[in-house]
């Protein structure tokens, strides 16, 4: 299996963030797989498959000549104007060279008030800056030939290391208020699941859209009292009710087209006991 797999060149961009380092540990064993790191730390400046990169000074390009991809995960975070930037000199490599891109975009491009969950094919539409950034990625990808680029639109990713779940437990520590959304239906993810997902893509050579939630639908406000009861035994949780709408809203993703194999697949209640792990 390693040695079929083992002809992909890799470079996974944000490698250091939460989601980013769980697929190079995800995939390292596999293929031969670089990274980026922004913040210098030992771990990652010892690393000899790890470049460092700042997406708002430095250009992506010397990082494709040097690692030489064929297939670019894009988890990159920062300014919105470099982070464009970026993506349309990776189009431009893309265009040049015998290689894939898979980006991880978000169920915010959906996140104009919504009746219904979303499908691959829906139209996108957003209220919020960051939503349009995504949507602005993913029309400029979606130019590009089909079988150059896979886009995979997240849901909330948790996970023992994710940076909700820390929030969530300094919220506890500080006996901070922690904000619900009544009216929000959403889906979730595990960063594990998701490291499992893309290896299958990368495998299979899949293109296309993916929506990668969880397969059932969860109140924001409940979900998070079931995190908090998962992390805390003691009352006095502080919660600050925001309704954005009077109505229920959806946020969610769903796949129509593009489903994963069974075992792929996760549950709101699997993404609950992942946390206790």
């Amino acid at each position: 299996m390693k040695a079929f797999e083992s002809k992909h060149r890799i470079l996974i961009l944000g490698a250091s963030g939460f989601i980013g380092n769980a697929i190079y540990k995800e995939l390292c064993s596999y293929f031969k797989t670089f990274g980026t790191y922004r913040i210098p730390k030992k771990i990652f400046e010892n690393n000899q498959q790890f470049y460092p990169y700042n997406v708002e000074e430095d250009d992506v390009y010397e990082i494709l000549e040097a690692t030489k991809p064929s297939i670019i995960i894009s988890c990159l975070r920062g300014d919105f104007r470099a982070q464009t930037i970026a993506h349309q000199h990776i189009v431009e490599y893309l265009r040049d060279h015998d290689s894939k891109l898979i980006f991880l975009s978000s169920a915010n491009v959906f996140d104009a008030y919504s009746k219904y969950p979303s499908y691959e094919l829906d139209k996108t539409l957003s209220d919020s800056i960051y939503g349009h950034f995504k949507i602005k990625i993913e029309n400029m990808l979606l130019r590009l030939p089909k079988k150059k680029v896979a886009i995979v639109r997240l849901p909330m990713v948790l996970g023992s290391q994710s940076p909700r779940l820390k929030e969530l437990k300094q919220h506890l520590q500080d006996k901070t208020a922690i904000e619900i959304f009544p009216n929000i239906i959403m889906n979730v993810t595990t960063d594990s699941k998701v490291t499992q997902q893309i290896h299958y893509i990368i495998n299979r050579n899949k293109h296309g859209i993916f929506h990668l939630g969880s397969t059932d639908l969860v109140h924001h406000d409940e979900y998070i009292k079931d995190i908090i009861k998962q992390l805390s035994t003691t009352n006095g949780v502080v919660y600050k009710h925001v309704y954005t709408t009077n109505e229920d809203r959806y946020l969610a993703v769903l796949p129509k087209f593009n489903k994963l194999p069974k075992h792929l697949e996760i549950t709101s209640t699997e993404v609950l006991e992942d946390l206790l792990k």
